[in-house]
């Protein structure tokens, strides 16, 4: 009788996460991974990364939510999403989605159809979402999440979380490429407010991550690679959460 050894970075996102935690599945998550790099992802990756973009997705459906409040609505609409990403620089992510949706044309000045040719301002037609990569395929996982927090929001307002999922997702799976050929994280930046006429304040040192070294192969992506992947994209709270609840999710 042999004795079955259990690979090190083998998970279950089923099992490691709750149902109402994980609203995209793994499958999809790893199928938009694949779009992205040739290399092997791990199983600890696809978990890390469909909990960081759910976190994502999480924090700007509840500041949408807040606003809709306001007007004592439980039904989201474009105008709750633009105003949650104007109340907290930290949900804007996932801006690869904006030149392909009508929601953001007034705010990036330049339209593109599905193959990425700038659209006159009288043109006709509207550029196609299935042009990014990913889109459409985290629509039933959208509705879970509006479902987690009371609320639903028009067909249009779903399109865009799917959207900005998928793009985001997208950004996260090409900086964990970098981070593996580079050898580790070896560039990092920090976003620091000042009123005019004063001087930037020292980053803090949560919001500056150290430069990092990455082990093993250069073949796999492994959780660690989205999780120095996560430092790169996000900042603040969200990326402390992301992170936090990335690591629970792969325990």
């Amino acid at each position: 009788m042999t004795t079955r050894l259990a690979h090190p970075e083998r998970h279950d996102c089923n099992t490691a996460l709750t149902p109402h935690s994980a609203p995209f599945k793994p499958s999809l998550v790893k199928a938009v991974l694949r779009d992205v790099t040739w290399m092997h992802v791990s199983q600890a990756a696809v978990c890390a990364a469909a909990s960081v973009t759910r976190t994502v997705l999480t924090e700007i459906i509840a500041g949408a939510r807040r606003a809709a409040a306001e007007e004592a609505r439980r039904k989201l609409i474009p105008r709750d999403l633009l105003s949650a990403i104007d109340r907290n620089v930290e949900v804007e992510v996932g801006t690869k989605w904006y030149d392909h949706s009508p929601t953001f044309w007034g705010l990036t000045g330049v339209r593109y159809d599905a193959d990425g040719v700038v659209v006159p301002r009288k043109g006709k037609g509207a550029p196609k979402p299935s042009a990014l990569v990913g889109a459409h395929r985290f629509e039933a996982g959208v509705k879970k999440l509006l479902r987690s927090q009371g609320v639903t929001a028009v067909p249009v307002m779903v399109r865009d979380l799917d959207g900005i999922a998928s793009a985001f997702l997208t950004d996260l799976a090409r900086d964990a490429v970098m981070v593996v050929r580079e050898g580790g994280v070896k560039r990092f930046g920090a976003v620091a407010l000042a009123m005019p006429g004063e001087s930037a304040p020292p980053p803090h040192l949560k919001d500056s991550p150290a430069l990092s070294t990455r082990r093993g192969d250069g073949r796999t992506i492994g959780k660690d690679d989205i999780l120095a992947a996560t430092t790169m994209q996000l900042f603040g709270g969200v990326r402390e959460r992301a992170l936090t609840e990335a690591q629970g999710a792969t325990q």
